[in-house]
């Protein structure tokens, strides 16, 4: 079993998985609402919402939609995006790739853990947590 993560986006899911797909690398699979079975129904403003969008590298998945429940779209701070990262070079190019537009929240320093760590929120509202386990023990601190 295992946790994926999965956003909702207001219309603007295309653009924000295109931006993640530049920054992490990956495949992008789209199916809009006009890909979708019920086309024929819908007016045509709405076949260009993304209904589920996958962008997928190795063990990285990350899910997202445009559509959003009855009550709405309503951001928090109670979800972050966790990225585990394999390499120094990595963490550094995913961060500042990821930033752009966004908000530095945190920058990237070594913890008292002994790893590289930093959070940031994109432009998209989305807040994002980077580490990188620069010293054998620092993955325990993440439980593996």
């Amino acid at each position: 079993m295992k946790i994926l993560a999965y956003l909702t986006f207001g219309g603007n899911c295309r653009e924000a998985m295109e931006f993640y797909k530049d920054c992490l690398g990956g495949e992008l699979t789209l199916q809009t609402l006009g890909d979708s079975p019920l086309s024929d129904k819908l007016p045509e403003k709405m076949k260009k919402a993304v209904l589920h969008a996958a962008l997928v590298r190795g063990d990285l998945t990350l899910l997202a939609t445009d559509m959003v429940s009855v009550r709405g779209l309503m951001r928090g701070n109670s979800v972050s995006l966790m990225l585990d990262c394999d390499s120094e070079i990595e963490i550094r190019e995913c961060y500042e790739k990821l930033a752009q537009g966004g908000t530095k929240t945190h920058p990237l320093e070594t913890t008292f853990w002994g790893a590289l760590f930093g959070d940031l929120t994109d432009q998209f509202g989305n807040q994002w947590l980077l580490h990188f386990g620069v010293t054998n023990g620092a993955s325990d601190e993440w439980g593996e």
